[in-house]
């Protein structure tokens, strides 16, 4: 995969990430050696998405200059499967968190890709070709999905549209 930023852009950036977080400029990204290791996320998301409830979080919020420190076992970790969520930002505020590609997978209810398939769980593609028994539908048979109301609305758009 190209254009995924390494655990040195990351290690170099940490101060930056929290600023773009702050300010709304990014969303939850993943980086790694080559190929997606670890996923990026504010808090607000891990919370929203129940992630305290999901996963063991301790009571420790990394400053930046301790996560860069530690920053390349974490990704180790997350890459073996065995490390949990870490949860880092300034003046000891929960601001954002770094999780394993697997554990965000988990947090937002996604499959795993098939085994050998380099993922990166931030950026979701879904098929969107019709299922082989969809057919359109008319205006009609919507109305009538919605209901006797609808149908008697539509009925009356039409008449009132045949005035002259």
């Amino acid at each position: 995969m190209t254009g995924l930023p390494s655990v040195d852009d990351i290690r170099a950036d940490l101060p930056a990430v929290l600023a773009r977080f702050r300010a709304g400029r990014t969303r939850a990204f993943s980086f790694g050696a080559g190929a997606p290791d670890a996923v990026l996320l504010t808090y607000d998301e891990f919370e929203d998405l129940g992630g305290e409830a999901k996963f063991a979080v301790g009571a420790d919020v990394l400053e930046p200059e301790q996560l860069a420190e530690r920053l390349a076992a974490v990704v180790d970790a997350a890459r073996a499967g065995s490390g949990g969520p870490v949860v880092w930002g300034e003046s000891g505020e929960p601001e954002a968190v770094i999780l394993s590609t697997t554990q965000y997978r988990q947090l937002r209810g996604d499959d795993e890709p098939p085994p050998g398939v380099v993922d990166d769980p931030t950026v979701r593609t879904y098929a969107t070709e019709p299922l082989p028994g969809s057919r359109p539908l008319n205006l009609d048979e919507i109305a009538e999905l919605m209901g006797p109301e609808a149908v008697q609305d539509l009925e009356e758009i039409r008449r009132e549209g045949n005035k002259p």
